[in-house]
């Protein structure tokens, strides 16, 4: 039983100095990409820290708004969970909801039940499709937002009357049910929406955008008196911030994945990594256009070719494919011996005919049909008898 040594990589195998010639400039933007992430991402993270709180003084907080209120004897009072803002709903209290989208469908019905007949006012900020259509029936969020900040009232509610233009343009809403008040239109679809409560002295207000309500808008166009106005109409404002943290934005029962417990942070950024990896794949491709032939960098013996090649055959188990290179090589070489045309070597009716008159001995035309055009041997020692005879036919031609 013989052995085979392991062949040695060639001269042509990539250094590890070439491998990172290559790949130092996806590397290098990918390098780039993950800096400009995180940057990206630490920045956003301080400009929107406390966004809509009312302790906060960042541009996008909303202390300003309730220190005025404040002056005006109203008191600000904030929550972070479910319970709380549904204990603080009463006819002297306007409940605020900050992020209404980040509420469960759970929590949309248990909010709506308790503020419904409270007597008192709630005010939701900027619901989408996800919210609004459970905390206030009959009003319906738009698909297309506004595409002008700045609107002017348009309707009769004597706070919008007072305060005149302000930054409601955002959200625009369609309302299904009369006898409501729809102000700040924008392409005849308000932005705030006022909903009466059928008994009571309760009401529900929809606005399209958080803009009147930051520390850097607050001083523009009406905005101070429209805040002013819809959040001191009870002499108690209660601040509802939704947080992930409640225990009741988990229903009973409901295991979570892997993913839902990811920030949707993460989701995209790993996207946009997907999307990059596959632009610097398409960009580092060798094989998107025609093959361009190249000069080898050595020179290699034919003995090593026929040897790699005849490994890769017997690795294959390609009997088939050997024999057929052995017949097809051999009919090559000796259709012009005997005087037929190299394009017709593989026709047997012309190569056998021509070999059979160049024979001295008498050649048997079946055997020699068997030899140059027969099916593939059975085992490796058929093979090698082939190769045998094919030698030994191309010796007596050449000889004749």
């Amino acid at each position: 039983m013989t052995t085979e040594a392991t062949l040695p990589s060639t001269s042509a195998s990539p250094t590890a100095r070439q491998v990172w010639t290559r790949a130092r400039g996806v590397v290098l933007a990918l390098v780039l990409l993950l800096v400009a992430a995180v940057a990206i991402a630490a920045i956003r993270s301080t400009e929107r820290h406390g966004s809509l709180d009312p302790r906060s003084a960042d541009p996008y907080g909303s202390r300003a708004v309730a220190e005025l209120l404040a002056d005006r004897g109203v008191d600000t009072r904030m929550v972070t969970t479910l319970d709380e803002a549904r204990a603080a709903a009463g006819p002297d209290t306007t409940l605020l909801v900050a992020v209404p989208d980040l509420l469960t469908h759970r929590q949309q019905s248990s909010l709506r039940s308790a503020t419904a007949d409270s007597g008192g006012r709630t005010l939701l900020v900027a619901p989408s499709s996800w919210s609004v259509e459970r905390l206030v029936p009959g009003v319906v969020a738009d698909p297309a937002t506004s595409l002008d900040s700045t609107l002017s009232p348009g309707c009769g509610l004597p706070a919008a009357q007072r305060a005149g233009a302000a930054d409601t343009g955002g959200i625009r809403y369609t309302v299904t049910h009369p006898g409501n008040d729809e102000c700040y239109p924008s392409e005849r679809l308000p932005t705030l929406v006022r909903v009466p409560a059928a008994s009571g002295d309760s009401d529900t207000v929809v606005l399209g955008a958080p803009d009147i309500l930051y520390n850097d808008t607050v001083d523009e166009q009406g905005n101070a008196s429209l805040a002013l106005q819809l959040l001191g109409s009870r002499p108690h404002l209660v601040w509802y911030l939704p947080s992930l943290s409640d225990s009741s934005a988990t229903d009973p029962g409901e295991e979570k994945g892997f993913l839902d417990l990811l920030p949707s942070g993460w989701l995209w950024g790993t996207l946009q990594l997907f999307f990059a990896a596959a632009l610097a794949a398409l960009w580092r491709a060798r094989r998107l256009g025609p093959l361009v032939p190249e000069k080898l960098p050595v020179a290699i013996r034919a003995s090593e070719t026929v040897e790699g090649r005849a490994r890769l055959y017997r690795k294959a188990n390609a009997r088939d494919r050997a024999a057929n290179a052995l017949r097809s090589t051999t009919r090559t070489r000796l259709a012009p011996l005997v005087g037929v045309p190299v394009a017709q070597a593989h026709a047997p009716e012309a190569l056998l005919a021509a070999l059979s008159a160049h024979l001295h001995s008498d050649g048997d035309g079946q055997s020699l049909h068997s030899l140059l055009f027969g099916p593939p041997p059975r085992d490796d020692a058929a093979l090698i008898s082939l190769a045998d005879q094919l030698d030994a036919l191309e010796r007596e031609v050449r000889r004749s």
